[in-house]
């Protein structure tokens, strides 16, 4: 019996662009866009309630989903379960995930949901795995604390327990600097920003990451 037809399972399963093709055997399941936006994610968040939406796909078909789950205020009563498509994803280590999609599709489907940090952005998005920049050169903060004055190699920013953790590396010995906080802030020459595995389409001068208000239900092993 697969994990979508066991009658305790529960949740909805969105295939996000190619994740669909590790689902081939699995019935009930929804397929759509790669990044789906209001059309595709908001109508299954009407009259429902404490049902999990289960993404298969990237950390950034993650991210889009979560997006539509907080602008339609409906953190605190939906679940989110996560099955990567992506063996290095950042978001299945930092939530505990199993590395087999079977096994992480099981989990998103039994499993309980906990509080997780939701960490958003200045630009309307929210980070589920890792923002990186670099090189950059300029200077950031974390809270009080100075994560960066002058040059790095890259820079590096995850959730983390209080909001969010730094990364920074200097220098030809790469030096690694650990910082965290609820806020980040970055201000920088001209810098390329991955966040979520999708590069930003243009450089960028500042950006700012910042713990939300509220805490993301996630379906995780950790």
């Amino acid at each position: 019996m697969s994990v979508t037809e066991d009658p305790v399972a529960r949740g909805t399963v969105l295939a996000c662009g190619s994740g669909s093709s590790l689902l081939r055997n699995e019935p009930g399941v929804r397929e759509v866009p790669a990044r789906p936006g209001r059309n595709d994610v908001d109508p299954l968040l009407e009259g429902t309630s404490g049902e999990p939406l289960i993404v298969v796909g990237t950390d950034a078909d993650l991210a889009a989903v979560v997006v539509r789950i907080m602008r339609k205020n409906r953190l605190g009563d939906t679940p989110v379960g996560y099955v990567p498509t992506d063996p290095g994803s950042p978001a299945a280590r930092l939530w505990g995930l199993p590395s087999d999609p079977s096994e992480a599709l099981a989990l998103a489907r039994k499993g309980e949901p906990r509080p997780r940090v939701l960490v958003r952005d200045d630009s309307g998005g929210v980070l589920v795995g890792e923002a990186a920049v670099g090189p950059v050169t300029g200077e950031a903060y974390c809270d009080d604390t100075v994560a960066l004055r002058g040059s790095a190699r890259s820079f590096v920013v995850r959730p983390g327990a209080e909001g969010v953790d730094v990364r920074v590396t200097r220098g030809l010995f790469r030096r690694v600097t650990e910082v965290s906080g609820r806020a980040c802030q970055l201000g920088c020459h001209p810098a390329e920003v991955v966040q979520n595995g999708v590069p930003h389409p243009r450089p960028v001068t500042r950006w700012t990451w910042y713990r939300h208000t509220e805490d993301l239900l996630a379906i995780t092993d950790s």
